[in-house]
Formats: C-alpha cells, sequence, structure tokens
C-alpha cells in the first residue's frame, strides 16, 4: 500500500510544478520544458528552455526561493543555450527532503547530481544570494562540474548582521503564518501570481522555507572553513553587487566582503549595478544576462573547438 503522506505530497508537487511551468512559459520565449530527477525516492524538479545541447546554465534561487525567482531573467538567457531554474527539496516544486535536519552537503549534493544529469559537461552557474553561497561551495569542492560562475549579490559569512536576520526571519515567519491561516486568493489572470501562491501554500514548503533560513545562520562555521580549505577553481567569476536596500554603511561592508570574493578568484570580476537591489536579476536582468554571456563564453568556444 503506497505511503499516502508521500503520495499527497507528490499530487501537491504535480499541481505546482504545472503551475510554476505555466508562469514561466509565459514569460519565455519557446516556453519552458519540465525535468525531474529521482533523488532516493523524492523528486528535484527544475525547468529549463533554450536549445537542449550547449553548456548548461543552472539558475541557484536565493534562500527560501523557487525557480519563480527567475522570472524576469529566463527571456534574456533564453537565447544563450540550455538554462535550468531548479527548485531546492521542499521549495517550488521539489519533493520535501525526508531528513530530520537540513545540511549544507545535502544542498550541494542536489545541485551536483543536477548538473551530473544533464550530462552536458561542466555547467556555468548563476547564484542568488544563499544560491550564490552554494554556487561557491559546488565549485570549490566539485570543479570539474563548474565551468563557470555568476554570482548575483551573493550572500556571504562574513555579512550576517544579527538584527537584520532576526527581522527578515520575524517578518517570514509572519509572512508563511498569515499564508496558512488566511491564504490570498491570487489574481486567476496573473498565472506568476498563482504560482507564486501554490509555492507556498503547503505546510512541508513553508517548513523548507524556514529550515533554509535557519540554515544560513547556522552553516556560517562550516562556510568559513570550507573557503579556507578550497580556493575556487581556475574559471571565470562574476560577481554583481547592489547598490540599494541597505543602509549606507551596512551596504559598503556587505560589497567589500563581495568585491574580496572575486579578488580571491584567479579570473574574478567585481561589477556594482547602480539602482538595483538585492534582487539584481530582477532590476537590471539586462546586466545579469550580459555578466552569463561573457562567462559562458569561454566554454562554448572550449566545447565547440572539441567538437
Amino acid at each position: 500500500m503506497p505511503n499516502q503522506g508521500n503520495s499527497r505530497t507528490g499530487r501537491a508537487a504535480g499541481g505546482v510544478r504545472e503551475l510554476i511551468a505555466e508562469a514561466l512559459a509565459e514569460r519565455t520565449p519557446g516556453g519552458v520544458r519540465p525535468g525531474e530527477l529521482d533523488r532516493g525516492g523524492r523528486a528535484l524538479r527544475w525547468v529549463e528552455t533554450g536549445p537542449g545541447e550547449g553548456v548548461p546554465i543552472v539558475l541557484v534561487a536565493g534562500c527560501g526561493e523557487s525557480s519563480l525567482t527567475w522570472a524576469p531573467l529566463l527571456p534574456e538567457l533564453a537565447e544563450l543555450g540550455r538554462v535550468v531554474a531548479y527548485d531546492r527539496a521542499g521549495l517550488g516544486a521539489s519533493a520535501p527532503d525526508r531528513a530530520p535536519r537540513l545540511t549544507l552537503d545535502a544542498q550541494v549534493e542536489d545541485l551536483a547530481a543536477l548538473v551530473r544529469h544533464l550530462d552536458a559537461g561542466p555547467a556555468v552557474l548563476v547564484g542568488h544570494s544563499w544560491g550564490g553561497q552554494l554556487a561557491q561551495l559546488l565549485a570549490r569542492q566539485r570543479p570539474e562540474l563548474v565551468a563557470g560562475l555568476v554570482l548575483v549579490d551573493p550572500a556571504h559569512e562574513e555579512f550576517s548582521p544579527r538584527a537584520i536576520a532576526l527581522a527578515e526571519v520575524a517578518l517570514l515567519r509572519f509572512s508563511l503564518l498569515r499564508t496558512a491561516i488566511a491564504p490570498t486568493e491570487p489574481d486567476r489572470g496573473d498565472a506568476l501570481a498563482r504560482a507564486g501562491a501554490a509555492a507556498v501554500a503547503r505546510p512541508y514548503q513553508r517548513r523548507a522555507v524556514l529550515a533554509e533560513h535557519r540554515l544560513t545562520g547556522r552553516a556560517v562555521p562550516a562556510l568559513r572553513r570550507r573557503r579556507a580549505a578550497a580556493p575556487l577553481p581556475e574559471v571565470p567569476v562574476t560577481v554583481l553587487s547592489a547598490t540599494e536596500g541597505l543602509p549606507r554603511s551596512l551596504r559598503a561592508r556587505f560589497t567589500a566582503a563581495q568585491a574580496g570574493i572575486a579578488a580571491g578568484a584567479d579570473r574574478g570580476v567585481h561589477a556594482v549595478v547602480p539602482g538595483a537591489g538585492h534582487y539584481v536579476h530582477a532590476d537590471r536582468p539586462h546586466v545579469v544576462a550580459a555578466a552569463v554571456r561573457e562567462v559562458s563564453a569561454p566554454a562554448r568556444i572550449a566545447r565547440n573547438a572539441g567538437h
């Protein structure tokens, strides 16, 4: 007899998967294609666009975010090649991990498994915020899987002001609680709003969002150790910093930490994006797309030469 809990989770994820695909297809030339990978009995899911061949570009979302966060950027990237926007365990359309506690290793291993599954050689990783940390971890631990990095206002373990973190968690808990008690009915004509509501409609999705936020604080010592233990590989690395959304002194500290990431890479570039908030890919998608194009170029040239 099938496990009813897993069956219910599977049906729920299936529904949100369709809504996410519909919302992203609406905004992406050529539409999107769904993908799924079995990770020991749970489904890791994504959407992809662009031609099926070429150097894959894998989009790694920020903390607690689903693939929907990339809606403004996908149209800009579709012409570059195979672009994959995935949902981490329990977020968006992906099934939750059964492990009692979320770990860095589990998130990095899922990302590694996805890149291997694409079976197209090393990927260019585009990581926003927490996703930028995960992209760097994979590059340090499995450099053969990474052809380049574009880090979009990436999180940094040396910039985690406690007051901001506490405020973010409090606001997040309030928002998720309000969603659970009295979910807002989205505009039926807005596919993105429908998908966004479905992405936090289930208890396991809300638990996954909170678990990631807890992990970002708990993982600081491990992130320091791993940064010190292994350098970034000799691949192009572009770090994009926002300018808006924080008091000037805090923004300066955050930007300095991000500049240090680029300085520590053999082929690192750091750029500040005027007028952009933390979601640089939403405020200035063309800037992020240009960075992805530049970072991807060497891998495309090497691939074509190999053929």
